[in-house]
């Protein structure tokens, strides 16, 4: 499988890298990676890999998310439902390898998993690279054991898998960013002191690309987090020290909370997962290790600090 110069820009690492095609006597095949999810997740890694000269194929739900994906570099964009299986066969059809990541906290999980695994195999796919979760074994999180169920069904394949297994990503501090700086509260509907590791989700697009242009990552389980443990009292001294700012981590009453997550759309699933997540935060800590992703990555993995010293330049 050779890859397809993008422009007039060769990626000469990755062509010279035999993580990128498979040897067959007197064939060459063009690489096409179809990317699952049009959030931040499915941009970051289509960035990732079309930055090293790899054609991707993206899937989004609404027409509106096209221009996205468009802009971070995908070559082409199919608008489906993840359960139409008729629609998402085209998008499937010449694709080389699939990274899937459902939507977050998606009731279906299980199903959309389990299809896109039939039609990976029915077109012949040569790697599938599943979008985990840190900890999928606790049962009692909804959201993790549908994932959990979903790789169990991966060992049944016919074809190489890689499972990532990320922690909560740095980016989520994002999603109220302006009103933590305005106020100087980082508030959370969890105990101000529970720890939990994170991952900046460029190290995982990182990690995406070396899983997809090496070999030795097939039928492997990779648990990613970063060396910190972060509660959301360090997440805040953290955000003071780089802004220069007074910012505190205060509380955000739970059921004012589910209001107003209700109020702007999510949806019943959603939310009844988050309150059984933010009650597992309560009463545990949530940690992972961080030996996989600092060998992957080379290096040791970018810490919170500076994660938000780079966002906080860039803004």
């Amino acid at each position: 499988m050779e890859l397809k110069t993008r422009g007039s820009v060769e990626s000469l690492d990755l062509l010279e890298n035999p993580g990128f095609y498979t040897s067959t006597k007197n064939r060459k095949e063009l690489i096409l990676i179809l990317v699952t999810g049009a959030g931040k997740t499915g941009k970051t890694i289509t960035q990732a890999l079309t930055a090293h000269g790899v054609d991707v194929r993206a899937i989004v739900q609404k027409d509106d998310q096209i221009a996205d994906m468009k802009q971070a570099g995908a070559q082409e964009v199919f608008v489906s439902d993840l359960m139409d299986e008729s629609t998402l066969n085209k998008a499937f059809f010449g694709s080389s390898a699939i990274y899937h990541v459902c939507p977050r906290m998606h009731p279906q999980e299980e199903e959309i998993g389990q299809l896109m695994i039939q039609l990976a195999e029915k077109n012949h796919l040569k790697h599938f690279v599943y979008q985990s979760v840190l900890h999928p074994q606790i049962e009692e999180l909804p959201h993790h054991w549908k994932k959990m169920k979903v790789e169990a069904q991966l060992f049944r394949m016919n074809m190489p898998f890689t499972i990532l297994q990320p922690a909560a990503y740095m980016q989520n501090v994002l999603d109220e960013l302006d009103k933590t700086l305005k106020t100087g509260e980082y508030r959370i509907p969890y105990p101000r002191s529970s720890k939990i590791s994170m991952i900046d989700l460029n190290d995982l697009a990182e990690v995406v690309v070396k899983v997809f242009s090496e070999t030795g990552h097939e039928n492997a389980i990779y648990e990613l987090s970063s060396s910190e443990t972060l509660s959301a009292l360090d997440v805040a001294t953290a955000a003071a020290a780089v802004t220069g700012k007074l910012i505190l981590a205060g509380a955000y009453d739970r059921k004012k909370w589910e209001k107003d997550s209700r109020s702007a759309g999510l949806s019943d699933y959603a939310v009844d997962a988050s309150l059984k997540l933010f009650q597992y935060y309560e009463e545990n800590h949530f940690i992972g290790n961080p030996n996989q992703l600092t060998w992957l990555l080379g290096r040791e993995p970018t810490t919170f600090e500076q994660f938000f010293r780079q966002v906080y330049k860039n803004n």
